[in-house]
């Protein structure tokens, strides 16, 4: 059983209601294990896979988590679009907590996650000068603003390290800089998405205004959680309208990302590599019988 579209679900958002006809798949990858199990099942007569970013009981820190064997994971299911649910801190007055934001861009401030799947005598570069797929980020705001939610469209999400929350420091220059949201996980998703030539959308689930606000200059779990809370219902609706409207055409380039990316020569590559990408790179890089 396969699936057309990926949902991860973020801190708060362990579920999807409206899942049904529910079986859960572990999955394989050469890059270890993802997440947990994905769940796959029927939303709104679409085929979906659900997969909990953080594991079950929310188990997994940002920096331990396995990008990589995620998003591969959606990748051999047959998933070609992927809605990512984060929540983030504002760091502007306007964006207030349980506002829904569909950032444009990012900004990496981690150290030392691995964003890609190339290396082992396979190199590429994919272009990654607008990192998320506007079609689905767009459409998925249309129903945000349908659902009855404060929307922003576009903006630049600061991907930190963490865990820990920020310091005044950092929030304040994150501010001098004109950043909009901040949180600890969507950029390798975002990079590793591309590379597998997936389209790919954050929806930001604003939880608290990080501590540069007079009021809130101590982030707390609690916090974040109550807020996640108060939006689950809002951001399960805005998921499963957009996995309805959602069209099986691909008028992006998301689809072609790797057309112009692999830069090493085909008889260079080694045999090993070739099998384990498969599933990403098997139209330009065939595999011999």
């Amino acid at each position: 059983m396969s699936a057309e579209i990926g949902i991860i679900g973020g801190s708060g958002l362990y579920d999807m209601a409206e899942l049904t006809d529910r079986e859960e798949r572990v999955v394989a990858t050469p890059f270890g294990d993802p997440s947990g199990p994905y769940v796959l099942g029927t939303l709104r007569g679409k085929r979906v896979a659900f997969l909990a970013r953080h594991g079950q009981g929310h188990r997994l820190m940002p920096s331990d988590l396995n990008f990589r064997a995620n998003v591969f994971g959606f990748k051999r299911l047959g998933v070609t679009h992927i809605l990512s649910a984060s929540a983030v801190g504002s760091l502007k007055d306007d964006y207030r907590p349980l506002d829904l934001v569909f950032p444009d861009q990012f900004l990496d401030r981690t150290f030392g996650r691995i964003g890609t799947f190339f290396g082992r005598g396979l190199v590429a570069h994919v272009g990654f000068a607008h990192p998320v797929c506007d079609r689905l980020r767009l459409l998925a705001a249309g129903c945000a603003d349908a659902a009855g939610a404060r929307v922003h469209r576009g903006g630049t999400y600061v991907c930190m390290e963490g865990p820990q929350f920020s310091t005044l420091a950092e929030s304040r220059l994150y501010r001098s800089w004109d950043m909009d949201v901040i949180g600890m996980t969507n950029l390798q998703e975002a990079k590793l998405a591309r590379e597998a030539e997936i389209c790919y959308a954050t929806m930001a689930l604003v939880t608290d205004y990080d501590c540069w606000h007079p009021d809130h200059d101590a982030v707390s779990v609690e916090m974040v959680i109550a807020n996640l809370m108060a939006n689950a219902v809002t951001a399960q609706r805005v998921i499963a309208d957009t996995v309805e409207r959602l069209g099986v055409d691909r008028p992006c380039s998301c689809g072609d990302a790797l057309k112009t990316a692999l830069i090493t020569h085909p008889d260079a590559v080694p045999d090993a590599v070739r099998r384990e990408l498969a599933p990403i790179v098997g139209r330009y890089l065939p595999v011999a019988e």
